[in-house]
């Protein structure tokens, strides 16, 4: 089934990626992680490279609770705007680059 803006689970990946990037935080976090050596200075080298940002390092920028970062980048990544990778004990989160892609070109279509 498709819809006058695209396919039905088009409009639902359009709908989830808006949800996620109305919370003005959420949308910063999504910005700082594009140039993570940039805006995450402690975490220079090859953990930003590889694995991402830790969480307690975006808590920390952020200056909000764990849980409520947390929060945020499961939604971040329920929108397939972010990947989690498990390092140890902790969650360390890099932007999801094809995916934003792809939603950019989903967009562009529907509109």
């Amino acid at each position: 089934m498709t819809t006058r803006t695209g396919s039905v689970p088009e409009v639902e990946q359009l709908l989830e990626v808006f949800k996620a990037l109305a919370n003005p935080v959420r949308l910063q976090i999504l910005g700082w992680l594009r140039e993570p050596e940039e805006n995450f200075l402690e975490e220079r080298g090859r953990m930003v490279v590889e694995a991402g940002v830790c969480v307690s390092h975006i808590q920390a920028k952020a200056g909000l609770a764990q849980s409520t970062v947390s929060a945020y980048m499961a939604s971040l990544q329920r929108a397939g705007l972010v990947r989690a990778t498990r390092v140890g004990k902790w969650t360390h989160y890099r932007r999801d680059e094809e995916r934003i892609a792809g939603i950019v070109e989903i967009l562009g279509r529907s509109l």
